[in-house]
C-alpha cells in the first residue's frame, strides 16, 4: 500500500483531509499528467485545487493546512488526492532545504481514485 491523503470540501463548506492509501497494482485512467518544480522554503495562500487530481511528491516536505486547524505532512513517495474545488481551501508550505518537484496526475472524470481510507 502507498500512503495518500484525500483532501474534499466538508458539508461544512471548509477543506479537510482523511489518511489512507492507494491499492498496488491500481490502474487509473488519467486525463493529463504535468511535472512541476516549485523552490525549497516556498508557500502558497489559501486556495482550492481547480480540478480533482493525484498529486505526486518526488521530493520536499510540506505541510498543508485548513482554514480549521486541521494539517498534515506530506513526505516524498506519499500520494494526495486534492479534490477540495470549492469552499474555503488549504495552504501550504514546505518544511525543508528540498525544491518540491511532483507530479500531477488528473484523472478521468467518474474514475475510481483507489482511495481505501485508514480504519478508526
Amino acid at each position: 500500500m502507498i500512503k495518500a491523503y484525500l483532501m474534499y470540501t466538508g458539508e461544512d463548506g471548509d477543506s479537510h483531509f482523511t489518511t489512507g492509501s492507494i491499492a498496488e497494482g491500481a490502474l487509473v485512467k488519467a486525463d493529463h499528467v504535468l511535472f512541476k518544480e516549485t523552490p525549497a522554503h516556498s508557500t502558497f495562500d489559501w486556495h482550492n485545487d481547480p480540478i480533482p487530481q493525484y498529486v505526486i511528491t518526488l521530493s520536499g516536505i510540506l505541510e498543508f493546512t485548513m482554514k480549521n486547524g486541521e494539517s498534515f505532512i506530506l513526505h516524498p513517495g506519499d500520494v494526495l488526492l486534492a479534490t477540495d474545488e470549492t469552499g474555503t481551501g488549504h495552504e501550504w508550505k514546505l518544511l525543508n532545504d528540498e525544491p518540491w518537484k511532483r507530479i500531477y496526475a488528473v484523472f478521468e472524470e467518474g474514475a475510481d481514485t483507489h482511495f481505501i481510507p485508514d480504519k478508526r
